[in-house]
């Protein structure tokens, strides 16, 4: 069974990450250059919030603010839902879609250790699924 740490493993350490006092256009920017969806919003690894691409567009745009006075802090979800690097995919993908949400923080001995998205949780999910139709087929062909 794959878990979070299975696909931090095959993503890589980065973390993508903005403290709430900063510009929320200097954090778009950064969203933009590193081809993202959402930022965590941390300071000294711990977890305050999450900005996502859904959260400006809602909270900004929507209500017809202006971007250049607003911060991270402003416009950030403060209440996010984090998973464990021991969670099985399974159980992300339930949390993801029971709470509408596409970007899981990735939360260790309460310290930031890494983000997954729900195209890092579907490709994992399709992967194994993919194996065990591989095996199945073995089994039934009587190959070894």
């Amino acid at each position: 069974m794959t878990t979070v740490r299975n696909i931090l493993q095959t993503k890589g350490p980065e973390i993508w990450s903005v403290e709430p006092e900063i510009p929320v256009m200097a954090a778009l920017k950064i969203m933009d250059e590193k081809n993202i969806g959402a930022l965590v919003v941390a300071r000294a690894g711990s977890v305050l919030g999450i900005l996502s691409e859904r959260d400006y567009a809602r909270k900004l745009v929507l209500k017809g603010r202006s971007s250049s006075d607003a911060t991270v802090q402003d416009l950030m979800t403060s209440s996010v839902i984090t998973v464990t690097p021991d969670q099985s995919m399974d159980q992300c993908m339930d949390l993801m879609t029971s709470k509408r949400i596409r970007h899981l923080p990735v939360v260790e001995n309460d310290k930031l250790i890494g983000l997954i998205s729900i195209g890092d949780v579907v490709k994992a999910v399709i992967s194994e699924k993919e194996f065990l139709i591989k095996q199945l087929e073995n089994y039934i062909s009587g190959a070894r």
